[in-house]
């Protein structure tokens, strides 16, 4: 059980039957009152964000989470497929809602991170966490024009998967990059 301040951002609760990701939080202290923390939740389960108030006197229950690595193998019509890395065989099919947008970064026979909910002993994945940073290869790519770099640095590819993203002019077509899955953005290029 969790006090009403040690609900911080990232930790993860069980509010209103479901596990929760808390987004924000703020302990106010007015001079009257006695403090409080103001909570923005998220559901792992639906998506659907609220906000939330703990008094002092209250407690809640961290959610029971266990992370697995997952391979994913593909995608057809909306249908994730993923397997365990040590037992091909044990495939099993997560749908679009709980992949998120994680779905336009995932790369067949690559390790992903499944986080796993254990609700009275029964045990339901309800997010999928990729790689911070991960490779891809520069599908498409204008060409760079002398002199562009007086209005800064970058042009827009296109990767393997679809994306577009900004790069700075020196990347072509071809090239294998990294980029943050976080925030969508160019890190390096892979030499």
């Amino acid at each position: 059980m969790l006090e009403y301040s040690e609900i911080r951002t990232g930790k993860i609760i069980v509010y209103e039957g479901e596990p929760c990701e808390v987004v924000d939080n703020h302990v106010a202290r007015t001079q009257m009152r006695k403090p409080q923390n103001q909570v923005k939740l998220k559901s792992l389960l639906s998506g659907r964000t609220w906000n939330a108030t703990f008094h002092a006197s209250e407690k809640v229950e961290e959610a029971d989470i266990i992370k697995r690595d997952v391979k994913f193998i593909y995608t057809n019509r909306g249908e994730y497929w993923f397997c365990d890395p040590k037992d091909p065989s044990g495939r099993f099919q997560l749908p679009e809602k709980i992949i998120g947008e994680s779905a336009k970064f995932l790369k067949p026979n690559e390790n992903v991170i499944a986080l796993v909910w254990s609700d009275d002993d029964e045990e339901k994945i309800i997010s999928i966490k990729l790689p911070v940073k991960m490779e891809f290869t520069v599908k498409d790519a204008p060409p760079s024009i002398k002199g562009n770099t007086a209005n800064g640095g970058g042009k827009i590819v296109t990767l393997e998967n679809g994306i577009k993203i900004s790069v700075p002019f020196f990347v072509n077509t071809g090239d294998k990059i990294r980029i943050n899955t976080e925030t969508n953005e160019y890190v390096e290029r892979v030499q």
